[in-house]
């Protein structure tokens, strides 16, 4: 009886869940802004690898080439490129930026294509390569055509095997794998 008479102890209780009820809600609120500020002011990073390909033209010559797209939003800084583990020497890299849609495969260039200001075709359309000496950068929505001539450790008994090719940006590492081809 004196338990209903006490209305202090009631109010206590009522306040209580209040304030553990605001508390929660101030959380979740607080939580659910920080989520949808980190992820719609920041944008990814992504490219995407196509049509990759390493030849060896039985005696002296091997070449890759591959096709890179920029898929994320914003603009990205190729450091380096890496065959079967081993960085290439960027005067080796030709390479040459597009807004194309490339939709033909890319073919085995001979050395003598593969100098900067060098010309090779893709489909009907022929692309003009460039070399650099440093990093390269890709805008966002662009592609990049890259050939390099004489990649390390790629020989003629590598006919047939995997070969594993590493794109290294600012933030991020990109990993694809083809097997060696004969040229001819």
């Amino acid at each position: 009886m004196n338990l209903l008479k006490n209305k202090k102890a009631l109010s206590t209780v009522v306040t209580t869940l209040i304030i553990l009820v605001v508390s929660v809600l101030l959380a979740t609120v607080v939580t659910f802004y920080a989520i949808n500020v980190t992820t719609t002011r920041v944008q990814e990073e992504s490219i995407q690898i196509y049509k990759l390909h390493t030849w060896h033209n039985g005696t002296t010559f091997a070449e890759s080439a591959f096709l890179v797209i920029n898929t994320g939003g914003r603009d990205l800084v190729l450091d380096k490129i890496a065959v079967r583990g081993q960085e290439c020497d960027w005067a080796d890299v030709y390479y040459v930026k597009t807004q194309d849609t490339i939709n033909d495969d890319l073919q085995y260039a001979p050395s003598a294509n593969l100098t900067d200001g060098g010309t090779i075709q893709v489909g009907t359309t022929n692309y003009t390569f460039d070399t650099s000496t440093s990093d390269t950068i890709l805008k966002s929505g662009w592609s990049m055509i890259v050939y390099i001539a004489n990649p390390d450790h790629v020989s003629v008994n590598d006919i047939g095997v995997t070969v594993g090719i590493t794109i290294f940006t600012a933030n991020a590492q990109y990993y694809k794998e083809a097997n060696v081809e004969a040229s001819d």
